[in-house]
């Protein structure tokens, strides 16, 4: 079985910000899809959200504030799960709530390479 990062994208522009009415109605869905790859036991870890602020650190040690606000789209969290390939990974992702309104997201698949 290998491990797999799903990583969760969406519109950071401040028309795509969902109202607080919509944030509280997209818990349960969330809540839902996670307790089901858990109950699948396939759920490694449950990254969970990432706070906006953060550093961006280049070439040369220089730190940087980041992300932008400016930057159209960000990540806003991840989990690792277990698949046997890409493609179940990828059926796993595709039940992901950031893909639904009111986020509109979208989700990364990468396989984790493990150093042995």
């Amino acid at each position: 079985m290998n491990e797999f990062l799903l990583i969760f994208r969406r519109d950071n522009s401040k028309e795509a910000q969902p109202s607080p009415a919509e944030l509280q109605a997209s818990i349960k869905p969330w809540q839902e899809w996670l307790g089901k790859l858990e109950a699948d036991g396939v759920l490694v870890s449950h990254g969970n959200r990432l706070r906006p602020e953060g550093a961006v650190i280049k070439p040369g040690k220089i730190v940087t504030d980041g992300p932008y606000a400016d930057i159209k789209e960000s990540i806003g969290g991840f989990i690792v799960v277990k698949a046997e390939d890409l493609n179940a990974a990828t059926e796993m992702g595709k039940g992901c709530p950031v893909l639904n309104a009111p986020w509109n997201g979208s989700v990364e698949v990468r396989m984790l390479i493990r150093e042995e």
